[in-house]
């Protein structure tokens, strides 16, 4: 206190050292009120450090949040893409072995058809390869049948040999001649034996063969029509000659047969040349190929077996009368071997019964049993001695006692 008087009388005393004073605590005011700015300038700087620590430390939490989520996203998302990529894996793996079997599966099915296809192939080839070896045989039968019809007598050969051959082999010998003579002196080419006394059938396997040729090979109309014409002639010549030869009254039959060697002239003849046909038929000739003579000679086959079985006719009835005589004494022997297995039977069944009867009256022997004598109780007198046997079946339905005295 006594310092502070003292030096408030030292500044009243001189006023440079008031002013100097003044200024001095001018500033130590400033410099007051600066450090008080500056403390508070600090706190707010550590307040706003500590705001701005705070929410840093916030977001980091939230980061390092954010970054776990993250994390566990990442991780859920790359074990969901591992089970994803698993499972592709596997469905590829299968699908890959699916598509390797369905792969080689169609593979060995192409290569199982491919052989198959060869195979068959080959088989085709074979079937063809023996085609065109019948083929070039046919065409050198083609070529020695032209041949053998080239030459008059060896077609007439020709002809001859196929209706022979017809003939012989559908009927039997004795039914058929060949170039038998007849009272003219001609000599059909085959002769067929008819039933009941019958006149014969004469069969012509002779054919004009040369005009059919050119009319068939040719390719010009003129040459066609003539060629037509000359067949025409022949045919209808050799018609007449047939009737005229052939057909003898009382000798042969009223109708004889014109053999035409093959089927396609035979068809050819009646597509264009249906007048020829019809005035064969107005001649009584009747144009057969191969398939009509053999129906024919079937015709008559079957017209003979049916005279010969009429021929045999009374042996057939003969022996059905003896069959029947044999059957009637069959039935006689049959109904007495009857009768004696009926009285047979009629004995084993009296037998049977005296059998049944003998066996119930053995069954009711055999059911009887003795009975056992009753004790002799002590101060009882005793009977007389007697001699008692009971009886008794064992079905105790009979009781039979008998008593037998001394």
């Amino acid at each position: 206190m006594e310092t502070q008087q003292t030096l408030l009388a030292v500044l009243t005393g001189n006023p440079m050292l008031a002013a100097l004073a003044g200024v001095v605590a001018l500033l130590l005011i400033f410099a007051l009120l600066m450090a008080l700015s500056g403390r508070r300038a600090a706190a707010d700087a550590q307040e706003e450090a500590a705001r701005r620590a705070t929410e840093a430390d916030a977001r980091l939490a939230e980061l390092l949040r954010a970054q776990a989520e993250m994390q566990g996203r990442m991780a859920a998302m790359g074990e969901a893409l591992s089970t994803r990529q698993s499972e592709l894996n596997r469905a590829v793996s299968q699908r890959l072995d699916g598509m390797s079997h369905r792969l080689g599966t169609t593979i060995t099915e192409q290569t199982k058809s491919t052989h198959d296809s060869l195979r068959a192939l080959q088989e085709r080839l074979a079937v063809i390869d023996a085609a065109q070896n019948n083929i070039q045989t046919l065409a050198k039968d083609v070529v020695g049948l032209q041949a053998i019809l080239s030459n008059k007598q060896t077609r007439g050969a020709f002809g001859q040999g196929r209706m022979e051959t017809i003939v012989a082999d559908a009927l039997p010998l004795g039914a058929y001649g060949f170039q038998t003579m007849l009272s003219n002196g001609t000599r059909p080419d085959c002769t067929i034996a008819m039933p009941n006394g019958a006149p014969p059938l004469v069969i012509d396997a002779k054919f004009p063969l040369e005009a059919w040729n050119i009319f068939r090979e040719a390719t010009d109309a003129d040459i066609r029509r003539n060629a037509g014409q000359q067949f025409r002639r022949d045919l209808e010549v050799h018609i007449k000659d047939i009737s005229e030869k052939y057909l003898i009254h009382g000798e042969t039959q009223e109708t004889a047969f014109l053999f035409v060697p093959s089927e396609s002239i035979f068809a050819e003849i009646h597509e264009h040349f249906e007048g020829v046909v019809q005035k064969a038929q107005r001649a009584r000739i009747v144009i057969v190929s191969p398939s009509l003579l053999m129906l024919s000679i079937q015709v008559i086959q079957a017209v003979l077996k049916d005279q010969r079985m009429r021929e045999q006719a009374h042996l057939i009835q003969g022996e059905v009368a003896l069959l029947m005589d044999d059957l009637g004494r069959l039935d006689d022997r049959t109904r007495k071997l009857q009768s004696h297995f009926m009285a047979a039977q009629k004995d084993v069944e009296q037998i049977l019964t005296s059998s049944d009867k003998l066996n119930r009256r053995g069954a009711k022997i055999g059911a009887l049993e003795l009975e056992a004598p009753a004790p002799h109780s002590p101060g009882i007198e005793a009977h007389p001695p007697t001699v008692s046997h009971g009886v008794e079946s064992r079905t105790g339905l009979l009781k039979l006692r008998v008593v037998d005295e001394d």
